[in-house]
């Protein structure tokens, strides 16, 4: 399991609400030591605190699990979607254009 993507994902969420590691560990009730091992990669937490991590960052455990889940480039294809899809008409016209041209060297 790469649980170095699983820590980058939660690091990602905590930041997108804009917490310190520190805050971030005291809603979580985990030291900022262990929490940044988490978001090192270098400890797995129990279900129970996965959990409460996922709540607490109030996001849905299959994208912090995105990356090691057989699914997980259905999520990343979800997520890209909706990205793109709030994007400017040129916006989104320029990314089809490049990830066209890419599909079309891998094949």
């Amino acid at each position: 399991m790469n649980t170095l993507s699983i820590g980058k994902q939660i690091r990602k969420y905590r930041k997108a609400k804009g917490w310190k590691q520190e805050e971030f560990a005291e809603k979580i009730n985990l030291s900022v030591t262990y929490t940044g091992m988490i978001e090192r990669g270098e400890k797995v937490p129990k279900l129970e605190t996965f959990i409460t991590i996922a709540n607490v960052l109030e996001v849905s455990a299959d994208l912090l699990l995105a990356d090691v889940l057989t699914t997980g480039y259905n999520i990343k294809s979800s997520e890209i979607t909706k990205e793109i899809s709030s994007l400017p008409p040129r916006e989104r016209e320029r990314i089809y254009s490049v990830v066209n041209t890419m599909i079309k060297f891998e094949k």
